[in-house]
């Protein structure tokens, strides 16, 4: 079958380790379930797997790739969820410590087929394009559980979404409108902080400027460049929620003193539940909310859409169709 694949690791030129090509059909396990795929979204881990992070070399070739959408086996119209869990295990599977995304262990969507155990595909309503799903189980999944889960955020609340512009923060200040909230949002690029207006944020600043308020909760997915800043935002007692380093995990000043002295709360949040995957699917059906997709390109150009990411040159998602 058509894949787009891993074949090494580079730290300095990771897409020299992309290839384009056929990979034989997949096995399928009991209690697992084919997916047939139309469309599957990039993703930053995508790029960080070819640099190594995340996948060892002895499970290369590794087909890329967490998100889909498709038909499974029955002909349904299904969103797959990418976080596969130990089989004993029960209840949130993002805190399994045995858990994996797929394209980690088990081969990813970037592909004719996908295999995941039956329980991970979720219903996909008319109302959502199959590229429009695609763009759900990782970034806005992510989002969706950064906010109202991890954040506990409620309507009237105020909320800082830092770098706007990634698959995850334009999906961070849609839900964050949508649900009721004051959103702020930052960005070097002016062209990205005009379409967070469009996409509704309710106002928007250069990267670090200083804010006219304080939030209740900054949506942290950068990392050392904004950790300084995300900080000094809050208000007292406020929340930093943190899924993504895309700028470096490691910080020049983690501002302890006042973490203790305001009594600030940094929550990690890593993907989200299936559970949650078909509430955030129900909320897009009701709302008529829809994904920010930068651009959409054959499976087999999949090599542009990995280029713009690394230039860092999108607002949204990338979305692949078969």
């Amino acid at each position: 079958m058509f894949a787009v694949y891993a074949e090494g690791f580079s730290q300095e030129d990771p897409l020299s380790g992309l290839v384009v090509g056929e990979r034989p059909d997949p096995d399928v396990p009991d209690g697992w379930t084919t997916v047939t795929v139309k469309a599957a979204s990039l993703n930053h881990h995508d790029l960080w797997s070819l640099r190594g992070v995340g996948l060892r070399e002895e499970a290369l070739p590794m087909i890329l790739g967490c998100d889909a959408a498709g038909y499974d086996e029955d002909g349904n119209e299904v969103v797959v969820h990418a976080v596969i869990s130990d089989p004993s295990w029960t209840g949130d599977e993002t805190l399994d410590p045995k858990r994996s995304l797929l394209s980690e262990r088990f081969q990813g969507t970037f592909a004719d087929k996908v295999v995941v155990p039956r329980s991970n595909v979720v219903p996909k309503p008319a109302s959502l394009s199959f590229e429009e799903a695609a763009c759900l189980p990782t970034a806005w999944l992510t989002a969706y559980r950064m906010l109202f889960t991890q954040g506990g955020l409620k309507p009237g609340d105020t909320v800082l979404v830092q770098g706007a512009g990634g698959g995850v923060a334009t999906a961070l200040i849609a839900l964050a409108h949508a649900g009721g909230l004051r959103v702020l949002a930052t960005s070097r690029d002016e062209a990205k902080r005009a379409r967070a207006l469009e996409l509704g944020a309710d106002e928007v600043f250069e990267s670090n400027a200083r804010l006219p308020v304080k939030v209740d909760a900054v949506m942290e997915t950068v990392g050392r460049a904004t950790w300084s800043h995300s900080i000094k935002s809050l208000r007292p007692g406020g929340s930093l929620v943190v899924s993504g380093t895309t700028s470096g995990p490691n910080l020049d000043n983690a501002e302890l003193t006042r973490i203790f002295f305001l009594q600030l709360r940094v929550i990690g949040s890593t993907m989200g539940t299936r559970t949650e995957l078909a509430s955030l699917v129900n909320l897009l059906d009701v709302t008529g909310v829809r994904p920010v997709i930068d651009q959409t390109l054959p499976m087999t150009e999949a090599k542009d859409g990995f280029e713009a990411m690394a230039k860092g040159d999108l607002f949204g998602k990338v979305v692949f169709t078969r």
